[in-house]
């Protein structure tokens, strides 16, 4: 299974968390529904266990225009 994660920044250890949830959708151990809330309530407990580092790569940064990669 590849899961691609775009987003203009990230926050520590959020793609972990963002697949350990997908995985849960796909496993029916949270609806679609619960997804929601968990993202509207802004609440990171809730969220189910992130999703272990192994097998996660990093496969490339794109910056904007302006910006540089430091």
């Amino acid at each position: 299974c590849a899961y691609e994660i775009e987003a203009k920044a990230f926050c520590h250890q959020m793609v972990r968390s963002v697949v350990g949830t997908l995985v849960a959708v796909g496993l029916h151990k949270l609806r679609q529904s619960d997804v929601v809330a968990i993202l509207r309530g802004k609440d990171r407990s809730r969220a189910v266990p992130m999703a272990p580092p192994d097998g996660l790569y990093l496969i490339g940064v794109t910056y904007g225009p302006g910006d540089s990669a430091g």
